[in-house]
């Protein structure tokens, strides 16, 4: 059966990432790593790789590091829904430390990757059957940073 995971490609810091993320997910490990020394093509300079491949919470992931590339962009995120205000918090902290707040719950990490932090009761109040009700959570979320649920359950039940 084929496997899909994340694959993310850094400049020369994949094993700084790597240690990175698993010190932020408490469910984390460091799986293999593979190091080599590869020519550019066409030129006679070399550069050192390597491949770190690691889990957070179950999700394999592999970081390559082998020199600059473009930077991650928003076009692929990776999303982590939370259970709560507290967790939510942990992880927009320990993740924007050096990176950036951008709208709506994402974030870029000291590394250019990009995430969103979204707690689950923020989810369920945006998609209330009751439109009204939804479009108001919704309003709320779009003026915001990092997610905080009582602002959107407040704008929910009118009174925000």
């Amino acid at each position: 059966m084929a496997t899909v995971h994340p694959f993310l490609w850094f400049n020369l810091n994949a094993e700084e990432a790597r240690d990175f993320y698993l010190s932020v997910f408490k469910n984390g490990r460091a799986l293999e790593a593979i190091e080599f020394t590869d020519f550019v093509g066409g030129t006679n300079k070399t550069v050192p790789h390597a491949i770190f491949d690691f889990e957070l919470e179950g999700q394999r992931f592999t970081a390559l590091n082998a020199g600059s590339m473009p930077p991650f962009n928003e076009r692929i995120s990776l999303y982590i829904e939370t259970k709560d205000q507290a967790e939510t918090d942990y992880y927009w902290n320990a993740l924007t430390g050096g990176g950036a707040e951008k709208p709506c719950g994402w974030l870029r990490d000291k590394f250019g990757v990009y995430w969103q932090v979204i707690p689950e009761a923020a989810l369920r109040l945006m998609n209330d059957p009751d439109r009204d009700k939804a479009g108001r959570a919704r309003q709320a979320m779009y003026k915001m940073s990092k997610i905080i649920v009582a602002d959107i359950d407040a704008a929910h039940a009118g009174k925000a």
